[in-house]
């Protein structure tokens, strides 16, 4: 009896034991297995991070980016579609920036699309990926507008997800999420699970986060990025603008016997609005001309490019300054807009002459200075702007006036950039100190003239930024 007994408790003992085991076994299968999976999700999140790590370079295409951090979401949350919208440059509107092929819309289709769509399925696609999502508007506007992140499931009944279904019968759960990056909110990205997928869990939701998390932060980043980059090329092309205005200018002044002429051009910035230029109108006769357009930047120094064009074409030949003007006016005005004109100074000096024939078109009236006396007087012949009228009243208040310059005697052409420097408290150099100027240096070259007035504008205004562009020409009388 009492060895029957053992045996039953042997065998009872083996039993336990083997029940036991196998336990421990199915513990330790579960184990490996949730381990190997966490190591799959880790090695998907790194390859995640890795890939948006090397999209930073100098060839940095931002749709690139936008399609990794998608096709990134999805692979590590094993979701079947994904999409990512953006916010507009206005910052009013969210825009499909990437969606996965095959993604079902995620947001709220009218049933003239749907219809159409079962007889066009490209109508459904077209609608999705040109489609804008205002604030507030369904449920991606909606969490933009709240900056809150949802997980919608078919589990849990939800009418937002309901308002989904009846446009696609595709998506059984769905993560949303917000892109915060500081106080600034970049768009929405999500993903989303079909009902033969394995749905969504909490667990799934709190890397979805961590991966949007990251995606902002990659976003803004390549924002500031690319900025930099456009900035980077901006400024080559305002090199190479630069360059090529400063051949537009003359390389030397031009060799007038009876005369000195010296000119110079600062820029305020890159590119200039102020123009002079020298040109030839016949054998003994040279117009010289100084310009100012209305404005800065590039779109002053194409109006000035356009401008020179145009004065050098009809210029030659012609000896009255009045009429180069003229012509250059009607050829100009109807490029020109109408919150734009350039004033200009033109005149034309002949070999051994004491005579220059001096038209001027609503620009700073030039400064004469008399050796005889020692004073400066302004020239102040009448005259409009060019591009302000298209010829009528232009013609009539631009006229030819003849200046004589005696031996000595010098004539300055500026632009308002030398008698609107300002220094750091706001004061303008003005006109009396540019007349002083010219006073102290009158007696010597006409390349001193000019190298003087650079000088004292620069003094004066000292470490105060350069506002306007700074063009002087001077003419003396030898």
């Amino acid at each position: 009896m009492s060895s029957i007994l053992l045996t039953i408790l042997v065998v009872a003992l083996l039993v336990v034991l083997t029940v036991f085991f196998q336990k421990q076994r199915r513990i330790i299968e579960e184990l490996r297995q949730a381990r190997e999976e966490l190591q799959l999700e880790e090695s998907r999140v790194f390859d995640f991070l890795h890939g948006l790590g090397t999209a930073f370079s100098d060839d940095l295409h931002l749709a690139d980016l936008h399609r990794l951090i998608v096709e990134g979401a999805m692979r590590i949350l094993d979701a079947h579609a994904g999409a990512l919208y953006l916010v507009d440059r206005p910052g009013k509107l969210l825009l499909p920036t990437f969606l996965s092929p095959g993604c079902p819309p995620l947001i709220e289709v009218p049933k003239s699309i749907l219809q159409q769509s079962s007889t066009n399925p490209s109508a459904l696609e077209s609608f999705i990926r040109l489609h804008p999502v205002k604030r507030g508007d369904g449920l991606l506007g909606m969490v933009w507008e709240k900056q809150e992140p949802v997980f919608l499931s078919s589990s849990d009944y939800d009418s937002r997800l309901e308002s989904l279904k009846a446009s696609t019968s595709q998506i059984d759960s769905v993560l949303v999420a917000p892109l915060l990056y500081g106080n600034q909110n970049l768009g929405v990205l999500a993903v989303a699970n079909e009902p033969m997928s394995t749905p969504f869990t909490a667990a799934d939701f709190i890397v979805f986060q961590s991966i949007v998390e990251q995606s902002a932060f990659a976003l803004c980043n390549a924002m500031v990025y690319s900025e930099a980059a456009e900035k980077r090329r901006i400024d080559r092309d305002l090199d190479v603008a630069r360059d090529i205005q400063r051949i537009l200018l003359p390389a030397a002044p031009p060799e007038i016997p009876g005369y000195q002429i010296a000119g110079i051009n600062i820029p305020a910035s890159q590119v200039s609005g102020d123009y002079y230029d020298y040109i030839p109108v016949s054998d003994s006769r040279y117009g010289i001309a100084i310009a100012d357009v209305c404005g800065k930047g590039v779109a002053a120094s194409l109006i000035m490019a356009m401008c020179r064009s145009v004065l050098r074409s009809v210029a030659r030949l012609n000896t009255s300054a009045a009429q180069v003007l003229h012509q250059v006016n009607r050829q100009l005005y109807p490029d020109i807009r109408e919150d734009m004109f350039i004033s200009m100074a033109y005149l034309i000096a002949e070999k051994s002459s004491e005579n220059l024939i001096l038209a001027r078109a609503g620009h700073d009236a030039p400064l004469r200075y008399q050796a005889s006396t020692g004073s400066v007087e302004k020239v102040n012949p009448a005259g409009m702007a060019l591009g302000i009228d298209s010829g009528n009243v232009f013609d009539r208040v631009t006229a030819d006036c003849t200046i004589r310059l005696e031996r000595g005697d010098c004539l300055i052409l500026y632009t308002d950039g030398v008698t609107e420097a300002l220094d750091f408290n706001g004061i303008e150099f003005g006109i009396g100190r540019l007349i002083e100027v010219i006073k102290e240096s009158a007696n010597e070259s006409a390349q001193a003239i000019v190298a003087r007035v650079t000088e004292k504008v620069k003094a004066f205004v000292g470490n105060n930024p350069q506002t306007d562009d700074i063009t002087l020409v001077a003419i003396r009388k030898i």
